[in-house]
């Protein structure tokens, strides 16, 4: 006797028992799942652990994993963001006076309107990579 699987809707379903039983064992592991500890009173009941080579599963992540460019903080890599997005690309290439402007008629906040003001006089910004150097920013690095 062969055992079938079908999806529905992400969860699977075993051929060896229906949905109600699938319910009633993940609600059993939910608390394990949840805590990420042991939720046993008695610790026979425990598995054993992992393998000096084997992996727990249990690997600790930095906070913040959205992967910034290197040599950058995520408040870089945000302020940068944000002059971008209140620019767009049909500023550049630009000085000081117009990027201010285009800021202004995108509805910037007035902390980038004030960055883009201290930006030096007499200078072309070819893109806003340009503007973070000028700022003072840290800017990525490109890999050869």
């Amino acid at each position: 006797m062969s055992e079938s699987t079908t999806d529905t809707g992400g969860i699977q379903q075993g051929g060896k028992h229906g949905p109600l039983l699938d319910e009633e064992l993940q609600h059993e592991t939910e608390g394990l799942v949840r805590s990420g500890r042991s939720t046993r009173a008695e610790e026979f009941r425990d598995p054993e652990p992992a393998g000096e080579d084997q992996p727990t599963g249990d690997r600790i992540y930095p906070e913040d994993r959205r992967g910034n460019p290197e040599g950058m903080s995520q408040d870089d890599v945000d302020e940068r963001t944000d002059i971008a997005r209140s620019l767009g690309t049909s500023a550049f290439p630009g000085d000081r006076d117009s990027l201010v402007a285009v800021a202004q008629e995108n509805e910037a906040t007035d902390h980038v309107v004030g960055l883009l003001r201290s930006l030096p006089a007499g200078e072309t910004f070819e893109n806003v990579q340009d503007v973070a150097r000028a700022l003072g920013l840290h800017v990525e690095t490109h890999r050869f």
